[in-house]
């Protein structure tokens, strides 16, 4: 580890330690602190994978000193009230590596992103504007490293760059950021919360304990769910910015909120230096921008960073093209906000979607787009309620449902883009853009986009 720490967190003894879950947050969370001497036991419904995993009723009859909760566990999942009811204390593991924060790397900063599309993009293009600047940094938690995994690395980081989901801001109540981001608040995993008012006021609570806010003023959900934050603001938008803000003015990023006279404003970059220069890409592109100028990163660095970033895989990825028709892949639109943006950064769309859809609306989504898409491919178990809203506000608009045929020779996604290729024009986008989570018929959105690009170059590109 290169380090040292007692059996013991802000006076917590470890020596008999709960680990709730045994994805890919509670294995690190065990491997972590069994390394530091910790005596660990894990729970998971369902799975028993590790040596130390325990069933429940052993979970249930030991007096834990600490149970650590995974982000997917509900609030009110009836374990987790049954331990709170033996007196169990509970905590996340971005909490707990808070409090090792403080053990062993207490002049590390932490900055975090939030919101309900655009999240991994923002915090890798944070990380290396901190980087550029000369500053080690890392994107970590709900992308790359777990936040434990990042606090512990053998050579501490000056900054740790948080993405964070709704899930893991509902378990959380310790880490103290030095600037937060919220890029925007839109219908998803309304089945998890139970509502969407629960779903933003967990999305909002990442402003309880920071110290400068980057929000988003093209969004009205994050205008109005920020009217109570009382420290510093700083809104950004794709509009012509005002004094203490940042935004577009004609092919330029600008910044008038950390210049010294907010009533001039600073290039951060040019529009055509931010790629994709789509609007949600430049949008995000402006609110990294925020939370770099936040912690001391200069206009040239962040341009810099900007004019060499590329967004990660299945994010808007261009595929290929023949004959005129674009093929893109943009699997990690998983709900209909993400999918919106993808929509509305293309013209004319044979668009693929489908999936499991976690209790979200489709109405906004069609309602917005319906003019770009020409043809829609269905799959998966809630594609009706996006043919619904078609039907209901897109008659015109043509549907293709495919389904899985083990008989046909061909997979799943090789008869969607054959489906697609059959109605694809000269100047359509073939766009992969769910809206839909992917594990009814995909072991990830990174499966689900492999697999298109996989089928595009055997089908169309050979």
């Amino acid at each position: 580890m290169g380090f040292e720490i007692d059996v013991k967190i802000n006076g917590i003894n470890l020596s008999r330690l709960l680990v709730l879950g045994g994805g890919v947050t509670g294995l690190s969370v065990a491997t972590v602190l069994k390394e530091l001497g910790a005596n660990i036991s894990i729970y998971d419904e369902g799975n028993d994978a590790t040596s130390f995993s325990i069933n429940r009723d052993q979970a249930l009859s030991t007096q834990w000193d600490l149970a650590v909760v995974s982000p997917g566990w509900r609030l009110d999942h009836p374990f987790i009230l049954e331990l709170k009811n033996r007196g169990a204390n509970l905590i996340s593991e971005i909490d707990l590596a808070w409090q090792i924060r403080g053990d062993i790397a207490p002049n590390q900063k932490w900055v975090a992103i939030t919101g309900t599309n655009g999240k991994t993009t923002t915090v890798e293009m944070i990380a290396a504007m901190i980087r550029e600047s000369g500053k080690s940094a890392i994107a970590c938690g709900n992308v790359g490293d777990t936040v434990i995994e990042a606090v512990t690395s053998q050579d501490p980081y000056d900054y740790l760059v948080l993405e964070l989901s709704s899930f893991q801001l509902a378990w959380s109540n310790l880490p103290e950021f030095h600037a937060s981001g919220i890029l925007n608040i839109a219908d998803d995993h309304v089945d998890w919360h139970g509502s969407f008012e629960n779903y933003k006021e967990a999305k909002i609570r990442i402003l309880d304990r920071t110290g400068v806010a980057v929000l988003n003023a093209d969004d009205g959900e994050v205008v109005l769910a920020s009217q109570g934050f009382s420290g510093k603001k700083v809104f950004y938008s794709i509009n012509t910015p005002g004094p203490g803000e940042l935004g577009l003015v004609e092919e330029l990023l600008v910044d008038r909120a950390f210049v010294d006279d907010p009533q001039e404003a600073q290039m951060i970059a040019q529009l055509n230096e931010v790629i994709p220069t789509a609007p949600h890409n430049v949008s995000n592109a402006l609110a990294a921008a925020g939370v770099a100028l936040s912690v001391g990163v200069s206009h040239e660095q962040i341009r810099q960073t900007l004019i060499k970033f590329r967004p990660g895989r299945h994010r808007i990825e261009l595929v290929g093209e023949r004959d005129g028709i674009t093929w893109v892949d943009d699997s990690k639109a998983t709900n209909p906000h993400a999918a919106t943006a993808s929509l509305m950064s293309q013209l004319s769309v044979v668009w693929i979607a489908g999936g499991l859809a976690k209790d979200a609306s489709m109405f906004e989504l069609v309602k917005r787009t319906k003019g770009r898409i020409r043809s829609a491919i269905l799959i998966g178990q809630d594609r009706e309620l996006i043919a619904q809203q078609l039907r209901d506000q897109a008659p015109l608009v043509s549907i293709t449902y495919v389904d899985d045929d083990k008989n046909s020779g061909l997979t799943l996604m090789e008869k969607v883009v054959e489906a697609a290729h059959s109605l694809a024009q000269a100047g359509d986008c073939v766009l992969l853009a769910p809206a839909c989570a992917s594990m009814d018929q995909f072991t990830s959105y990174a499966d689900r986009g492999d697999q298109f690009q996989d089928a595009v170059r055997k089908l169309v590109l050979r």
